[in-house]
């Protein structure tokens, strides 16, 4: 089965404050019909610069990229910054050697040397098989975290536990507690405006989701609450919103809320979603799958 468990040394790079992480294995969207879909609908816009930037590091992303990691994180100032990191099979000397002959210098920033990749990205190796990238700020905030000079997300046990429960899925993601909120509030659309929404909001705690795609199509989403009386009822407010998406939606998302379980069990809502290629398009295209994936 592929999976995409993070790398000992993308942890390292991990900031205290996430808010959230996608982690794809590439070899799964390679493998899947549904695959570049996904990966147009679930990666950042910025993913095709990078791509991009890959080619032109002689490096081709649809044969040496194993696995991407996204990382959303607030700065101790409170501004939402990202950055990425790529394990694969990128033959470091020869990419380095490309970066030499068209005379680029490098920028030292400790120990590490950073290359500019063009369109304002910055990449550094991490190891031989892992690449860290982004726009220079992001990068160095990486690289602080690794060199201990600020904290990282071995600080935030919660966020830890959730990303152990989550990788073992070729493509999964974390959030962290406001993120849940915000992507609570747009997954629920218009059952989001009842009061009882405004009551469970503060008592959403965090939460992940799993796509596998080697048998069809299996979604899981978990999200993590206070207590059992908090899942029970914003299962509640999901399975409304369910209902009004069946009678009001549009015919693709009618499909994908055919296809769609919901229920709680203990403090956690859980949210299924099993079905062909064909029927995971048409969740792809709809509003729920877009709040909760981004």
């Amino acid at each position: 089965m592929l999976a995409a468990p993070l790398g000992t040394n993308t942890r390292t790079v991990l900031p205290a404050q996430i808010q959230q992480i996608i982690s794809v294995d590439y070899r799964a969207l390679r493998n899947s019909g549904s695959g570049i879909a996904l990966k147009n609908r679930v990666l950042p816009e910025n993913l095709k610069t990078f791509e991009t930037s890959l080619r032109g590091m002689g490096v081709n992303p649809d044969l040496d990229v194993e696995q991407l990691t996204f990382v959303s994180y607030r700065t101790e100032k409170g501004m939402l910054r990202s950055f990425g990191v790529a394990n694969g099979q990128f033959e470091t000397k020869k990419v380095l050697a490309r970066f030499r002959l068209k005379k680029q210098k490098s920028e030292k920033y400790r120990d590490a040397e950073m290359w500019s990749t063009g369109s304002g990205f910055l990449m550094t190796f991490l190891d031989e098989n892992t690449m860290l990238f982004g726009e220079p700020s992001s990068v160095k905030d990486g690289l602080d975290v690794r060199d201990g000079v600020t904290r990282g997300v071995a600080s935030t046990p919660e966020i830890i536990q959730m990303i152990v429960e989550a990788e073992s899925g070729p493509v999964w993601s974390v959030l962290d507690q406001a993120g849940t909120q915000n992507m609570m509030r747009s997954a629920l659309g218009e059952a989001a405006a009842l009061a009882d929404f405004d009551t469970v909001r503060k008592r959403l705690l965090g939460s992940l989701y799993t796509l596998d795609m080697q048998r069809g199509v299996d979604f899981g989403l978990n999200v993590r609450t206070a207590d059992s009386f908090t899942a029970g009822t914003l299962s509640a407010l999901m399975k409304a919103g369910i209902l009004y998406k069946k009678a009001a939606g549009t015919a693709v998302e009618k499909s994908a809320m055919d296809n769609m379980a919901v229920d709680s069990d203990g403090g956690r809502l859980l949210v299924k979603f099993k079905a062909d290629d064909s029927k995971f398009q048409a969740l792809l295209k709809s509003d729920l799958f877009q709040a909760v994936a981004h």
